[in-house]
C-alpha cells in the first residue's frame, strides 16, 4: 500500500518545543493526537510513526537533526519507505507571512528556510508539496535568528491554535483531493479560507402535486 509522508520541521529538545521555529513539530503533534498515531519510532535521525489519515497510509515525521540538516532524516525515511517527493509534505515556519496565514504550494525554492534548503539538497528536487505557516516578522530591529527561537506571545496563541487546525484540514484535503484543492481552500487567512470553502448545494423542495 502506498504511503504519504508528512514532515514537520523543527529543533529537538525541550527548550525549543514551543518556539516559532518549531511550528512544524507542533502541527505533526496535532495530527498525531487527532488520528491517534504514536510518533515514537526512532530511526534515520528522526522520530516517526505510521498511521491512517482519510484512508491513506501516512508516516508522520519529526527530524531530530536540528533544522539545518532536516533533509538527512527526510531522505533516509523517503528511501526506506520508497516514497516519491510528490508524496512528501513539509510543514514549516515562514517569516515572510503574518501569523494566522498559510501558504500551501506544490513546490518551489527554499525562500531562505534552511530546513527546506537541506531537504531540497537531499531529495535532489524542489518538487515536493509544502505548508508555510506564518510566524510574522521580528519587531523593530530584532535579529531574525533570535526571533524564531522565541515562543509565540500570549495574544497570538488562540490564532496559532486555529491555524494549526487549518493545517490539519489542509493535510486531509491534500490526501483526499490533491495539493491544488488544498491550496484553493486553505491558503491565506482564516477569513479567506472560509470564503473559499465549497458552498452547500441548495435543496429544492418539489411540489407534492408534481
Amino acid at each position: 500500500m502506498e504511503r504519504f509522508m508528512i514532515v514537520g520541521l523543527g529543533n529537538p529538545g525541550k527548550k525549543y518545543a514551543y518556539t516559532r521555529h518549531n511550528i512544524g513539530f507542533m502541527c505533526v503533534d496535532a495530527l498525531a493526537a487527532r488520528y491517534e498515531i504514536a510518533v515514537d519510532n526512532v530511526k534515520f535521525q528522526a522520530k516517526f510513526g505510521e498511521g491512517t489519515i482519510v484512508d491513506h497510509r501516512v508516516v508522520l515525521v519529526k527530524p531530530q537533526t536540528y533544522m539545518n540538516a532536516s533533509g538527512v532524516a527526510v531522505r533516509g525515511l523517503a528511501s526506506f519507505y520508497k516514497i516519491p517527493p510528490e508524496q512528501i509534505l513539509l510543514i514549516y515556519d515562514d517569516l515572510d507571512t503574518p501569523v494566522g496565514t498559510l501558504r500551501i504550494r506544490a513546490g518551489g525554492g527554499a525562500g531562505g528556510q534552511k530546513g527546506v534548503r537541506s531537504t531540497i539538497e537531499h531529495l535532489g528536487t524542489e518538487n515536493f508539496p509544502r505548508v508555510r505557516f506564518g510566524i510574522g516578522r521580528p519587531p523593530g530591529k530584532m535579529d531574525a535568528a533570535a526571533y524564531v527561537l522565541q515562543e509565540f506571545i500570549k495574544d497570538e496563541v488562540p490564532l496559532v491554535r486555529e491555524t494549526i487546525d487549518r493545517v490539519i484540514k489542509g493535510v486531509e484535503i491534500w490526501l483526499a483531493e490533491g495539493i491544488e484543492m488544498a491550496m484553493n481552500r486553505q491558503n491565506g487567512t482564516a477569513e479567506q479560507a472560509a470564503a473559499a470553502q465549497p458552498k452547500p448545494e441548495k435543496i429544492v423542495e418539489k411540489d407534492p402535486e408534481e
